[in-house]
């Protein structure tokens, strides 16, 4: 029997395969997409330059080539796994930059073409809380009516001085504003963290977790932040170089971060997942499975779960 409720892996958190598999009585693949949207912290809307960290491909290095049309990005995908697992149903999953910085007729026109395609059950919508507009709020919430979705939200961290370093450019405020509307059309809502962004401490990763328990988003992913090539964050971190995160640090972050999770938060990701290419370090980020493997590890060894800390 499955000691812990939300995995049917044994693992000691909520996993996206358990929630899938329970929604929807299937495995369910989740094929990245790029449909071409800009940002508005890069277009001058709001800033410029982007996140400090941001990669030329805004996040989407796992998306579609955004050469090929939107059909094609999902088909190549999704003939490879097809072949993993014959039955399976699909999410879109538009990554790349900010996804709802459009006009509401032109996001129709890309999120429909996906969701129109056979076995596609939901659509899952990467953004920032200061891009969604009362427009494109209704046009989500009449979305939601007809199929299963997710916005994803990016927040990073809570903590203004670290907001302000990594050029985020909009604040808390903004975000748990979005997360109340959002949940107010009774949408799913999964945020993003950082860990080890310059100059934070265990204490304040921790913090940001604690925040979005109590606010109450839907999901969590978590990644450890990655220094890449030609970026604003390399260029700072070659001037004046600060701590990166050993593996075992960022391990025993994580674990505290669950452990403050309530455990019907959904735990979609644990690490990053960065193009070796591109990567100046960490080095170690590389071996994602180790990690996932030696965060589980670390669990057992405490005898911990996710929750264990909710008060």
């Amino acid at each position: 029997m499955n000691e812990f409720p939300y995995s049917n892996t044994n693992k000691r958190y909520h996993t996206l395969d358990y929630f899938y598999k329970n929604k929807f009585n299937s495995k369910v693949s989740k094929i990245s997409l790029n449909a071409g949207f800009s940002c508005p912290n890069m277009d001058g809307s709001i800033g410029t330059g982007g996140c400090i960290y941001c990669s030329k491909t805004g996040s989407g290095e796992y998306a579609g080539n955004i050469k090929d049309d939107l059909i094609k990005q999902f088909n190549d995908v999704k003939k490879v796994m097809d072949r993993k697992w014959p039955n399976c149903k699909y999410i879109g999953y538009f990554q790349a930059r900010t996804n709802t910085y459009a006009p509401v007729s032109v996001l129709k026109e890309k999120y429909e073409t996906i969701l129109n395609l056979d076995n596609v059950v939901g659509l899952s919508i990467s953004t920032r809380p200061d891009a969604i507009s009362d427009e494109c709020l209704e046009y989500l919430a009449e979305l939601n009516k007809r199929t299963f979705l997710t916005v994803e939200l990016g927040l990073q961290t809570i903590h203004e001085e670290t907001t302000k370093l990594i050029n985020r450019c909009h604040d808390l405020k903004c975000f748990d504003d979005m997360v109340k509307k959002l949940h107010s059309k009774n949408i799913f809502v999964v945020a993003h963290i950082i860990n080890g962004l310059p100059y934070e401490t265990k204490e304040m990763m921790v913090q940001t977790a604690k925040h979005l328990n109590e606010i109450g988003v839907d999901g969590i992913k978590i990644h450890m932040l990655s220094i890449l090539k030609n970026t604003a964050l390399e260029k700072m971190y070659v001037e004046k170089p600060f701590h990166i995160l050993t593996k075992d640090e960022y391990v025993d972050i994580v674990c505290d971060q669950l452990e403050c999770l309530d455990p019907k938060i959904v735990i979609q990701r644990l690490t990053g997942d960065p193009m070796v290419s591109d990567l100046v370090c960490p080095d170690w980020l590389i071996k994602k499975v180790q990690i996932l493997n030696d965060i589980d590890k670390e669990m057992v060894r405490r005898d911990s779960y996710q929750g264990k800390n909710v008060d």
